[in-house]
């Protein structure tokens, strides 16, 4: 994480005023072409590898994260996407969350957030950003 601080501050950026987006994916070739695409993109990301550490780190976030980014199927374990997005929603009933997956895109309407975006996997790194962005910039001013 300091490497995407420093770059950013790097990049002439305030480090203070990055958007900060969680970002739960347990491939690590897929987080590597998120990181990169949300990094150009101008946002700051943490990865979780896991739902179970994607939940302990909303949990102790205080606000920190300003979106999420979640596969839908994680492995191992019972805590997927559609879990993480919910309790994120439970923290703040407005926050932002776009799903990723290959297979279950189907099912968006029926187990997803509302007012959430799916990509289905495979995206162009465009898409993400565009449906995060799109997301922030329909979210309520912080207060």
């Amino acid at each position: 994480m300091s490497s995407l601080l420093f770059r950013s501050a790097a990049m002439g950026g305030q480090v203070d005023n990055l958007q900060v987006i969680l970002v739960v994916e347990d491939d690590h070739f897929i987080q590597s072409v998120v990181e990169e695409s949300l990094t150009d993109g101008g946002f700051e990301i943490v990865i979780a590898s896991s739902g179970k550490n994607a939940l302990e780190l909303l949990d102790a976030s205080e606000g920190k994260y300003r979106a999420l980014v979640t596969d839908i199927n994680l492995r191992p374990g019972k805590v997927d996407g559609w879990d993480i997005a919910r309790h994120a929603r439970e923290i703040d009933p407005v926050f932002p969350v776009v799903y990723m997956s290959g297979k279950d895109a189907d099912e968006w309407a029926s187990k997803g957030v509302p007012n959430s975006i799916m990509l289905a996997k495979p995206f162009a790194p465009a898409q993400l950003v565009t449906a995060v962005s799109q997301l922030l910039n329909t979210q309520p001013p912080a207060a």
